[in-house]
């Protein structure tokens, strides 16, 4: 089913604070799912299935231990590939002077890449990511993939590797509406329901339609 990148940032959105990130972490993570999916990638799959892997762990697990590391990692040996990508846009500039970031062991690698756009549009200059046999390069607007379909939905890469600068080449154009399995957006609306309050007995008096009365 195809849904327009308003609705699916939505949804990831609401979904993601469900499953206990902060608000701004939420957003974070709901841009970045939405510029994938400008670009026909994933994202809101493998969103997805993040949350279910990382579901009521304290976040702290799965955080980078150290920026200034020469290389990052987690003390779960799996770290989040929102948290690590946000942290990695924080540390834009010392990705400049470094020239590289290297991190171990991420979960779903693909939802780090919408953070490289952040620090390319920080830094002035395109950023590139690799795994595998994957690489990616973005100037925070357009992307260029050079890609296996496995590589783009692998649940954990053991290394990533971060650089800047980089070279566009051959970069794909957005699109308004993109595809989500069906699967996928139950489980987001899963997620989801989780940041509604319940209801109560007043709420359902005053709600809307008959409630507890009896009209026939």
């Amino acid at each position: 089913m195809t849904h327009s990148l308003n609705e699916i940032e939505a949804i990831a959105k609401r979904a993601a604070r469900g499953s206990g990130l902060s608000w701004g972490l939420a957003e974070e993570a709901a841009k970045g799912t939405r510029w994938l999916s400008a670009f026909d990638l994933p994202g809101a799959e493998l969103l997805a299935q993040l949350l279910v892997q990382n579901d009521r762990i304290p976040q702290i697990d799965v955080s980078p231990v150290s920026l200034s590391a020469e290389v990052w990692h987690a003390p779960m040996r799996r770290m989040s590939p929102l948290i690590a990508g946000a942290s990695l846009s924080d540390c834009a500039q010392s990705l400049l002077s470094r020239g590289q970031i290297i991190m171990e062991d991420v979960s779903f690698p693909l939802l780090a890449v919408p953070f490289m756009g952040g620090a390319s549009l920080r830094l002035g200059v395109p950023v590139a990511a690799s795994w595998d046999d994957a690489h990616f390069v973005t100037d925070g607007k357009l992307l260029c993939v050079n890609a296996a379909q496995t590589a783009l939905a692998v649940d954990r890469a053991n290394t990533i590797t971060f650089s800047t600068p980089a070279e566009m080449s051959g970069p794909r154009e957005p699109v308004l509406r993109a595809s989500v399995s069906s699967g996928a957006w139950s489980q987001l609306a899963a997620f989801a329901h989780r940041t509604y309050a319940p209801a109560t007995e007043e709420s359902r008096r005053l709600g809307a339609g008959a409630g507890l009365g009896d009209n026939d």
